[in-house]
C-alpha cells in the first residue's frame, strides 16, 4: 500500500489538473488561431478572366504572409451564381473568400424581378477589401459620326428611338447594365443586342453590325489605338490613366458611373478576429509591387479600399441598379 503524504498529494492534484486542465484548454486555443489550414478563394468565373487573374497575384501574396497554403478554386456557371452560391453555403470561419464582380450585386436581384428565389442574398456576405475599380468605356465604330458623347445623344433624339444600337455580353450583364443608365440619365432610347460574351460583342462594333457598346479597358485597348474603336466617355469619377484624353460621363453632363469592380468577400458571420487578419494581409499583399505589376499586365490598376468603405460603396451600387432593374424590367427573348 502507498502512503501519500500531505506534499505528494498537492503535487498528484496539480498534475491532474494540467493534464485534464490542457485537454480542455488546448481545443479552445486552436480555435483562436487563425489560420490553421489551407484557404480557399473561389472565383465564380472561368479561369483566365478579370476575377481569375486578380484572384492568382493575391492568393500567392495572401500565402506568403500568412504561411497557410491560398488555393484559387473556379466554379463558374450561371454567370458567377453557382459560385456564389457555394460560398454562401459554406462555414462561415474565414477559410472561404469569395471575388464578386459586379454580377455578385445583380443576380439575386434579377430573380427577384423574374419572381425566383434567389440562390443567395448579398445581405449572406460582408466585404473585406476592394482591390480594383476601372470604368467601363463607350466605345462607337469609328465610321459613326460621332466624335463626343454630345454628339451621339443630339443624333439620337433627332432619330427615331432605338436607330442606334449597343451590344453587351448579355441580358443584364455588366456591359448591359451601363449602357441603360447612361441612356436614362441622356434621356435617349437605344437598341440593346445581346451577344454571347463581351468578345462577340466587341467584334460586332468593330464589325459595323451594332453601333456602340461599354466594355472594361483591356478588351478594347488595343482596338482604340489601332483606330478600329473611337471612344467618346469613361463611366468613372476620373479619366483612366491609360486613356488620358477621354472625358468621363459627368464631364460630358450626364450623371452615370459603372465601375468594373473587384473585391473580396466572406460570410457575413465570420468572427470579426478571423476578419481582423484576412484584412491585414490583403492590405499588405495590395500594397506590394508585385500586385501592382500583375494587374498592370490587365490594363488595370490598385483601386484598393478597406471593409467598411467597400461596403458602403456596395450599398450604394445596389440601389443603382436595382433602380435600373426596374426600369429595365423583363426580358424574356
Amino acid at each position: 500500500m502507498i502512503a501519500w503524504s500531505g506534499l505528494g498529494c498537492v503535487a498528484l492534484r496539480a498534475l491532474t489538473l494540467g493534464v485534464f486542465g490542457g485537454l480542455l484548454i488546448t481545443p479552445a486555443s486552436a480555435q483562436e488561431m487563425f489560420p490553421s489550414r489551407a484557404i480557399d478563394i473561389v472565383v465564380p468565373l472561368p479561369p483566365g478572366g478579370v476575377a481569375d487573374l486578380h484572384a492568382r497575384p493575391l492568393a500567392e501574396g495572401l500565402q506568403r504572409i500568412l504561411k497557410q497554403p491560398v488555393l484559387v478554386i473556379n466554379k463558374p456557371g450561371a454567370a458567377g451564381a453557382i459560385g456564389t452560391d457555394f460560398v454562401a453555403k459554406t462555414p462561415a470561419d474565414g477559410y472561404t473568400l469569395l471575388v464578386a464582380m459586379p454580377g455578385f450585386f445583380v443576380i439575386p436581384q434579377i430573380d427577384v424581378l423574374f419572381d425566383r428565389v434567389p440562390g443567395y442574398r448579398v445581405e449572406q456576405f460582408t466585404a473585406l477589401a476592394r482591390l480594383s475599380a476601372d470604368p467601363v468605356v463607350l466605345v462607337v465604330h469609328p465610321a459613326r459620326p460621332w466624335a463626343s458623347v454630345g454628339e451621339l445623344v443630339a443624333d439620337a433624339k433627332r432619330r427615331r428611338p432605338g436607330d442606334i444600337s449597343y451590344g453587351s455580353a448579355g441580358l443584364y450583364s455588366g456591359l448591359h447594365l451601363p449602357m441603360e443608365m447612361f441612356a436614362a440619365a441622356a434621356q435617349i432610347e437605344l437598341l440593346h443586342v445581346p451577344f454571347t460574351g463581351a468578345g462577340p460583342a466587341v467584334t460586332a462594333v468593330i464589325g459595323g453590325h451594332v453601333d456602340a457598346m461599354v466594355s472594361g479597358a483591356s478588351p478594347v485597348l488595343a482596338h482604340i489605338r489601332s483606330g478600329s474603336l473611337r471612344p467618346l466617355a469613361v463611366l468613372g469619377d476620373r479619366r483612366l490613366a491609360l486613356l488620358p484624353d477621354v472625358p468621363t460621363l459627368k464631364e460630358a453632363g450626364y450623371d452615370a458611373e459603372y465601375p468594373l469592380a473587384v473585391g473580396l468577400v466572406l460570410r457575413k458571420e465570420t468572427p470579426k478576429a478571423t476578419i481582423q487578419v484576412l484584412h491585414d494581409a490583403v492590405r499588405q499583399v495590395v500594397e506590394a509591387p508585385e500586385f501592382a505589376a500583375a494587374l498592370a499586365k490587365l490594363g488595370t490598376s490598385v483601386a484598393y479600399v478597406g471593409a467598411d468603405e467597400y461596403l458602403a460603396m456596395w450599398q450604394k451600387d445596389a440601389k443603382v441598379i436595382a433602380g435600373t432593374l426596374r426600369r429595365i424590367g423583363r426580358i424574356t427573348k
